[in-house]
């Protein structure tokens, strides 16, 4: 048998349930020295001298003392004979009477009546315990399983607060993603700015050796100027949609004069019969000017009359029809935010 076999047969071994060569199994291991089956066997024995006080007490049969006093009393000479005969060793199962000899009972009446009494009282007083105990380790565990409860819900709570903080952190980290790139965005817009407030320096020296159409072009550099230098002055920027990722374009808007000028660039060339028409948008998309572009690609449009400004969330610009059309039905290349 193996060890955790041998283990197992303990609990019966100490109530006397095994078979022959299964005691002498056990003994053997036992007298092996095992401390863990030692141990074992002294606690189930321990637990096996308590179960007789758990039975119920029974009233002997009335016939059952004259039985006893009837039986054959054991001859003296044959008992001497049978301690005096030699024997080769323990029998299997008797070490344990060897090391702890049984006590033999008294055989007076009132020894047997003391003993009966104290049985009695012992079989009460285990009983008392043992509700006793019974009674604290049900309260002990029902103590254990609220404990144990509280703590699953204290768990649960800080594992949700875990989570919403690692939500904020990740929400925080988008926010500050964005606020750069935003940054990022607007001082290349005002390089742009300054760099097209160059250009038109250029342009409005040149304009003035030109004709009449020119010198009109370049009051409307002059207005935009004045506009691009005036610190009331508001820049709503356009992007360029997937049609169009290079192209953008800036609105500048005097909230005195109600006067803008749009600047557009790298927007794509537009087909025969077609136009660029601005839109300014609040619950719906309103009208605001058509321009075309000029040899380079780029798109300027003064405005001289943009009411209700600061009510426009939306600024957009699609490819319509020549002439313009009072809803938006093309396709949309630039948008922008007030």
């Amino acid at each position: 048998m193996t060890h955790e076999e041998l283990e197992e047969a303990v609990p019966l071994y100490a109530i006397g349930a095994l078979e022959r060569s299964e005691r002498q199994a056990i003994e053997a291991h036992l007298l092996s020295g095992c401390a863990a089956c030692h141990a074992a066997l002294k606690d189930y024995q321990t637990v096996a001298s308590l179960l007789p006080f758990g039975l119920t007490p029974a009233t002997p049969p009335n016939t059952l003392k004259a039985k006893i006093m009837m039986a054959p009393v054991p001859i003296p000479g044959a008992a001497e004979a049978e301690q005096a005969a030699p024997r080769s060793s323990l029998e299997p199962g008797e070490w344990m009477n060897h090391l702890f000899p049984p006590i033999t009972p008294a055989r007076s009446l009132p020894f047997r009546l003391a003993m009966g009494l104290a049985a009695a009282v012992m079989v009460l007083g285990g009983g008392y315990f043992a509700w006793l105990s019974y009674t604290q380790t049900t309260e002990r565990a029902s103590e254990i399983r609220q404990l144990e409860a509280a703590v699953q819900q204290e768990t649960a709570r800080v594992a949700s607060i875990q989570s919403e903080l690692q939500q904020r952190e990740q929400t925080i980290a988008t926010l500050k993603t964005g606020m750069e790139q935003r940054t990022t965005e607007i001082a290349d817009l005002r390089d742009q700015l300054l760099q097209r407030e160059a250009e038109l320096d250029d342009a409005h020296t040149q304009l003035t050796k030109n004709d009449s159409s020119l010198q009109r072009l370049a009051r409307q550099s002059e207005e935009f100027v004045g506009l691009f230098k005036n610190p009331a002055s508001k820049v709503v920027p356009l992007v360029g949609s997937e049609l169009a990722k290079s192209a953008g374009a800036f609105l500048l808007f005097d909230p005195a004069t109600e006067k803008a000028w749009l600047y557009a660039y790298n927007l794509p060339a537009l087909p025969s019969g077609k136009v660029y028409q601005l839109w300014a948008i609040d619950d719906k998309p309103v009208s605001v000017s058509v321009f075309g572009l000029d040899a380079g690609l780029k798109a300027r449009r003064y405005i001289k009359n943009l009411t209700e400004f600061s009510r426009m969330k939306k600024f957009a610009v699609t490819v319509e029809p020549d002439g313009g059309l009072p809803e938006p039905t093309g396709a949309l290349y630039l948008i922008g935010q007030n």
